[in-house]
C-alpha cells in the first residue's frame, strides 16, 4: 500500500492541476482554432452530422439525434454545450454565414431561446458540406483518436475559406478571452487572394478589402480611424451605433424608427433597450416621449419611438446614442489556436495562417489524387495492353488448372503447366510482363469489355487519367499552379455565397446631446424604514403629511436639482441625486437607495440624512460609540464626489450620532452600562472632518455609548429609560471626559 502513496508539495500539486486544467479548456473546449475557425464542440457536431450523412440535399434529422450522437462518440460534455452549438451555427443574426440549416423554432434575435432539441430539426447547410467537409474522404487532415479511443474525429476540418474572420468567435477561456467580430465573406475572399499574390502586403493595403466587421445585424462603425490599429494588433474596441430613420406619422409627429441595431445588442439586450427608453420618460429625463413599440417580424427589426409635435428629434438620438445601447461597442480580442497554443493575432496573421493551411490541405489532397490517378492509369495501360493480344490471354486462361498459374504466365511469363494450342503462343506467352495490379485487372476483367466500343472508352479514360495526371503533376511542382487552383475555387464561393455588407463603415462625430435642464422646485424626499426612496411635490406632501411624517423614516424637503447626504455608522457620507429618484404619486413604492448610490444596506447603517444645501452654512455634531466626538462646518461635506469619508474613527469604533447644531445648548450622552453623562455643548471642539476628535464620556471596560440626546437650558425634555421616566434638564450637570452618573433602574 504505501508503495501507491506519492508524497508532494500541495502546493506544486495544485499549480500543476490547475495548469492541466486551464490549457483543457482553453485548447479543448472554449477557442477556435485559427485553421478552421471553429471550437471543438462546433467542429464535432458538424462532423458527426457529415458521419450521419444528414446533407444538405437529405432530409432534416431531429437534432436530439445529433446531439446524442455527438456526445456519445465525440464529445462528452453535456448535451446543452452541443445543442447551444448546433443553434448558434444555425442563426442568421448570430452568424455571418450559417453552418447549419435549421428547421423549426431556433430562436430569435429578441432572445427567445430555441425549443427543446426533440422538437427540432436540423441538417448541414450547402456552403459547410462544400467548403468545410468536402475533401475529408481525401485524407488532407489528420484524424485523431476520441475521448474513449473508439472512434477517430479530424484534429481540424479542411475548410477553404477564413471562417475564423467570416462568423467570427467568442469565448471564455481560463485566464483569457476570445471576442472576433463576423466579416463580409466576399471581402475577406478579395483579401486572402490578395495576400497569396503579394504575400509581403501591409494590413493597411488588406484593408483596401476588409472594410471593417460587417455584421449580421448592419449597423453602422462610427471609429473608421482606429480599426487599422485593431487589425494589426488583434485588440481594441469597434464603436457600433444602430441605425435610425425619421418618418411623419399623423398630425405632424414624428416617429423615430430604428431598423438596426448594434450587435451586442442581440437577445435580451433588446427588451433592455425598450426598458431603458422608457425609464427615460420615466424620470423625466425626457418628456419628448409619447409611445414606443417593438414591431419587429420576421423581415427585420423596427422599433418605432413616437415623439411630441414639437420635439428636437435629431437632439433625442443623440440622446439615445448616450443613454441607452443603441451606441455600444464590440471588445476585440482576435485570439485563437495557433500551432497548438493560444495566440491573439492581427488580420494579416489570420490570413497568412489561413493561406498555409490551404496550402497544406492542398497538398495532401492532390499527392493522394496523383497516387490514385497513377493507379489507375497502370491498370488502363494493363487492360488496353491484353485487349491487343486478347486471344493470347484467353488460350493462357483455358489452358491454366488455376488462378495462379494463369496469373503466374502473366506476370513472369512462366508457362509451365499451361496447355497452349502452338508453339508460337506458348513463345508470346513467356514474354508477357504485366504487373501484379494489371494481372489482378485482367483476370478480374468482364467479356463485354472486349466490344469495341468498350475498348473506346477505355482508351478515352486513359487519355482523361493522363491529363490528370499532368494537371496534378503542375500543381504539386509549381506553386503557382497550387496558387491558382485556391484562388479559383475562392472566387466560386464567392460568387455562389458573397452577399453585400451590411454594416457601414465611417467617421463619425460624437453625439452631441443638450440635456434640458429641469425646472427648479422645491420636492419633500421620502424614504421609508425599508431603505425605499422616492420624492413627491409639495402640494403632494401638504395633502398627505400626518400619513407621510409617520409612515417614513426621513422627510427631507430640498430641491429637484440637489443631493441628499446620507451618513452611515462604517463614517462613510453618500450623497444621492434627487434627479435619480423616481418623481410622482405618495403611494408609489420608490425605489432602494442601495440601486442610486453607494449606500450598501447589508455592509453599512444609515444614522443620518439631510438635504446638501442645508449643511452649507451649518455645523454638524459626531458621536461614536467610544465617545469621540467633534464638531464639523458642513461646507466639508459639499463634495461632488459620490462617497467621502464623513468623520475618522478607530478601530472597532463606529458612528452613533450625526446631528445638525442649531440651538441645543447641552449634550447627554447615554452608555450601554446605564451611565448619563450631561454637560454644555460649547466643549465639543471644531475639527475638520479627517480628525479623530475628543473624548465625551470615560467609559468603563466593555462600556460604549448607544444613545445621544440635546436640549436646550430652560427646554423640559422627559425620555423613558428601562421603565423609568427621566427629565434630561435634571440630570446633574458636569463636564466633557468625565465619568457620569450611574442610574439606578
Amino acid at each position: 500500500m504505501d508503495n501507491r502513496i506519492i508524497k508532494t508539495e500541495y502546493s506544486e500539486e495544485m499549480q500543476k492541476s490547475f495548469i492541466d486544467y486551464a490549457m483543457s479548456v482553453i485548447i479543448a473546449r472554449a477557442l477556435p482554432d485559427v485553421r478552421d475557425g471553429l471550437k471543438p464542440v462546433q467542429r464535432r457536431t458538424l462532423y458527426d452530422m457529415y458521419e450521419l450523412g444528414i446533407r444538405y440535399d437529405r432530409p432534416y434529422r431531429k437534432s436530439a439525434r445529433i446531439v446524442g450522437d455527438t456526445m456519445g462518440k465525440y464529445h462528452p460534455h453535456g448535451d446543452s454545450s452541443i445543442y447551444e452549438a448546433l443553434v448558434v451555427m444555425s442563426q442568421d443574426f448570430k452568424k455571418g454565414l450559417p453552418l447549419v440549416d435549421g428547421h423549426g423554432n431556433f430562436g430569435n434575435i429578441e432572445g427567445d431561446g430555441a425549443a427543446a432539441m426533440r422538437y427540432t430539426e436540423a441538417r448541414l447547410a450547402r456552403i459547410t458540406q462544400e467548403a468545410f467537409l468536402a475533401d475529408l474522404d481525401k485524407d488532407v487532415v489528420d484524424f485523431v483518436p476520441n475521448f474513449d479511443e473508439t472512434e477517430k474525429e479530424p484534429a481540424v476540418l479542411p475548410v477553404k475559406i477564413p471562417n475564423l474572420l467570416v462568423n467570427g468567435s467568442e469565448g471564455i477561456a481560463v485566464g483569457m478571452v476570445t471576442s472576433i467580430p463576423p466579416h463580409n465573406l466576399g471581402e475577406v475572399i478579395d483579401a486572402v487572394k490578395a495576400y497569396m499574390l503579394n504575400e509581403n502586403i501591409t494590413t493597411n493595403e488588406l484593408m483596401r478589402y476588409v472594410k471593417g466587421p460587417d455584421f449580421p445585424t448592419g449597423g453602422i462603425v462610427i471609429n473608421k480611424d482606429e480599426l487599422q490599429e485593431i487589425y494589426e494588433t488583434g485588440t481594441g474596441r469597434i464603436k457600433v451605433r444602430g441605425r435610425v430613420e425619421f418618418e411623419k406619422s399623423k398630425g405632424g409627429r414624428t416617429n423615430v424608427v430604428i431598423t438596426e441595431i448594434p450587435y451586442p445588442m442581440i437577445g435580451a439586450n433588446i427588451s433592455k433597450f425598450l426598458s431603458d427608453v422608457a425609464s427615460l420618460s420615466e424620470t423625466k429625463k425626457t418628456q419628448d416621449i409619447v409611445d414606443i413599440s417593438n414591431q419587429s417580424s420576421k423581415e427585420g427589426i423596427r422599433i418605432v419611438i413616437e415623439l411630441r409635435k414639437d420635439a428636437d428629434a435629431e437632439n433625442f438620438v443623440n440622446m439615445l446614442y448616450k443613454k441607452t445601447r443603441l451606441e455600444d461597442t464590440f471588445g476585440v480580442n482576435m485570439l485563437a489556436i495557433y500551432n497548438g497554443r493560444p495566440e491573439t493575432m492581427g488580420l494579416k496573421q489570420i490570413i497568412k495562417a489561413s493561406v498555409d493551411f490551404q496550402y497544406q490541405t492542398a497538398t495532401r489532397k492532390y499527392t493522394n489524387l496523383l497516387a490514385h490517378e497513377n493507379e489507375k492509369k497502370e491498370i488502363q495501360e494493363g487492360l488496353i495492353k491484353a485487349c491487343n493480344v486478347i486471344d493470347l490471354i484467353i488460350e493462357i486462361l483455358r489452358g491454366s488448372k488455376d488462378r495462379a498459374m494463369a496469373k503466374g504466365c502473366l506476370v513472369d511469363g512462366n508457362t509451365e503447366g499451361i496447355k497452349f494450342k502452338t508453339k508460337e503462343s506458348a513463345i508470346m506467352a513467356a514474354q508477357l510482363s504485366f504487373t501484379e495490379k494489371q494481372a489482378n485487372a485482367i483476370l478480374e476483367m468482364r467479356l463485354y469489355k472486349l466490344i469495341a466500343l468498350e475498348l473506346e472508352a477505355l482508351i478515352k479514360e486513359h487519355d482523361e487519367t493522363m491529363a490528370n495526371i499532368y494537371r496534378y503533376e503542375d500543381i504539386l511542382d509549381r506553386r503557382d499552379s497550387m496558387k491558382q487552383v485556391i484562388i479559383n475555387e475562392l472566387d466560386g464561393y464567392k460568387r455562389e455565397y458573397s452577399r453585400k455588407r451590411r454594416t457601414v463603415i465611417e467617421n463619425a462625430q460624437e453625439a452631441v446631446y443638450k440635456e434640458k435642464e429641469p425646472e427648479e422646485m422645491d420636492v419633500v424626499f421620502l424614504m421609508d424604514r425599508f431603505g425605499y426612496a422616492k420624492t413627491i411635490d409639495m402640494t403632494t406632501y401638504e395633502r398627505n403629511k400626518d400619513a407621510a411624517d409617520s409612515e417614513n423614516k426621513y422627510v427631507i424637503t430640498c430641491k429637484n436639482t440637489g443631493k441628499i447626504c446620507l451618513f452611515t455608522d462604517i463614517g462613510q457620507m453618500h450623497t444621492l441625486r434627487m434627479s435619480d429618484l423616481p418623481f410622482g404619486r405618495f403611494r408609489d413604492k420608490g425605489i432602494p437607495i442601495d440601486n442610486v448610490s453607494n449606500y450598501t444596506s447589508d455592509r453599512e447603517e444609515l444614522i443620518f440624512a439631510a438635504a446638501q444645501s442645508d449643511l452649507n452654512l451649518r455645523q454638524l455634531i459626531f458621536v461614536t460609540s467610544r465617545s469621540m466626538m467633534k464638531i464639523v462646518s458642513g461646507g466639508e461635506f459639499d463634495v461632488a464626489k459620490r462617497t467621502v469619508s464623513a468623520t475618522k474613527l478607530s478601530e472597532g469604533d463606529r458612528l452613533v450620532s450625526v446631528a445638525v447644531l442649531l440651538e441645543q445648548q447641552n449634550i447627554i450622552l447615554q452608555s450601554k452600562n446605564g451611565y448619563f453623562l450631561r454637560f454644555p455643548v460649547a466643549e465639543i471642539s471644531e475639527m475638520k472632518k479627517t480628525a479623530v476628535g475628543v473624548r465625551g464620556m470615560k467609559l468603563g471596560d466593555s462600556d460604549l455609548i448607544e444613545t445621544v440626546y440635546y436640549t436646550g437650558n430652560t427646554e423640559l425634555t422627559m425620555i423613558e429609560y428601562k421603565g423609568r421616566s427621566i427629565m434630561l434638564n435634571s440630570l446633574k450637570g458636569a463636564h466633557r471626559d468625565t465619568k457620569g452618573t450611574k442610574l439606578r433602574t
